[in-house]
């Protein structure tokens, strides 16, 4: 009897461990755990809510990829209204004791403290929106992600265009009172990329178009946007487009009927006189690549950059009403030629600073340190290469035809 009893103790030891062994929670592939999608769990930090038009464009992301990837509602947590402070890291911690496998923050200033995050609780994965210094710090479980977004702004800038020559050939303005205005939240090189390319995209339609930038030091203040918005038209600028977060802009030019390029998501209900179009960056097949990877045991890129063919930039739906004609067609034109690589964005050919051309060894500040110190060449082939070095923009040229009205931030 005890050695039958003995037989089946160590056949179930047996079973117990063969099954332990088949898990894909407990699974390693090049040293990284793989989880199974049944068991895995991910943690969201955003800096506002949905009511913030930024923060609503990652929130829908994670409606996305849940739908695709079959997560229920319990594996995935999401945290609003997170400071750029060490609310950040408490956050990230709170998500580490309620078993997240992986951890996404949303804002620049979050970076810091989603680092601290990582250093101490290395099994956990954490990967950052906008972040500079992944390439730099080195640490396997942090991660930085951004998109080409200023191929999409390029995009909105090309529309805008159009609308400024459909204006010109309707008598409305002349060429030279061809100026647009921008809102813009601070003078960091996320800003600076995308109003530029913006430009140069308005460039390309009307090569005398001028832009006026107006920076509120938030990156979203309803009152604050709405009055760089008002200073903006006050200054005679025809059509507004913005970096910050809240519809005080928009609203600002549905007021005045000036049209609008707005960013992120459209405006076409709230503004359906002035709204054009608008670009924004679709997060979800970010998400998606950085579960998958935590799921199947594989590393996650230090710097991911997406772009127009990943689905990870986006324009939204144009409106007719405010649009110009024909710009549908227009833009499926200029993507094609941004995805073969015959139109770049910041080719120095079609830009001067300072009267001058861009020198062809001109660096910029790609390992960021706290003075900003330039680092890295960054033009090749008379391109300025963005998000090439890291996935987070690093464009610093102040190029002509822009004028910047404050830049204390």
């Amino acid at each position: 009897m005890k050695k039958l009893l003995a037989l089946l103790l160590a056949l179930a030891m047996i079973f117990s461990l063969a099954a332990c062994g088949g898990s894909d929670k407990d699974a390693t592939v090049d040293g990284n755990k793989d989880t199974a999608a049944s068991d895995i769990k991910v943690g969201f930090i955003c800096l506002h809510d949905e009511k913030s038009t930024y923060d609503l464009n990652f929130l829908n992301g994670v409606d996305e990829v849940k739908e695709t990837l079959g997560l229920k509602d319990s594996q995935v947590i999401v945290k609003t209204n997170v400071p750029e402070g060490d609310e950040c890291y408490q956050a990230a911690a709170d998500l580490v004791d309620q078993g997240c496998d992986v951890i996404f923050a949303n804002s620049f200033g979050h970076e810091d403290f989603m680092i601290k995050a990582a250093k101490e609780f290395t099994d956990v994965q954490f990967c950052h929106a906008t972040g500079t210094k992944a390439h730099t710090e080195k640490l396997a479980n942090y991660h930085n992600a951004f998109a080409s977004i200023y191929e999409g702004r390029y995009l909105a800038g090309v529309a805008a265009g159009l609308k400024l020559k459909a204006m010109i050939d309707a008598g409305e303005i002349t060429a030279k009172e061809a100026k647009m205005g921008y809102v813009g939240a601070f003078t960091y090189a996320e800003v600076i990329s995308g109003y530029t390319s913006f430009y140069l995209g308005a460039k390309s339609i009307v090569p005398e178009v001028t832009m006026d930038v107006q920076f509120t030091g938030s990156w979203y203040d309803a009152v604050e946007e709405k009055n760089a918005a008002e200073a903006l038209i006050a200054r005679d600028c025809v059509l507004i487009s913005q970096h910050a977060d809240s519809m005080g802009a928009p609203s600002a030019c549905e007021a005045a009927k000036i049209p609008n390029v707005s960013y992120n998501g459209s405006t076409k209900d709230a503004c359906p006189n002035t709204y054009i179009v608008s670009s924004r960056i679709n997060w979800a097949p970010y998400y998606k690549y950085m579960i998958e990877c935590v799921m199947n045991g594989e590393e996650i890129a230090t710097d991911w950059t997406g772009g127009i063919k990943e689905g990870s930039v986006v324009l939204t739906e144009i409106n007719d009403k405010a649009a110009a004609e024909g710009t549908a067609a227009k833009l499926e034109e200029v993507k094609k030629g941004l995805t073969d690589g015959t139109v770049n964005v910041f080719d120095t050919a079609n830009f001067t600073v300072g009267g001058k051309a861009v020198a062809a060894d001109h660096k910029a500040d790609v390992d960021t340190d706290a003075a900003y110190e330039a680092d890295t060449a960054v033009v090749e082939d008379g391109i300025f290469k963005e998000s090439k070095f890291r996935s987070a923009p690093y464009f610093d040229l102040r190029i002509d035809g822009i004028t910047l009205l404050n830049e204390k931030f």
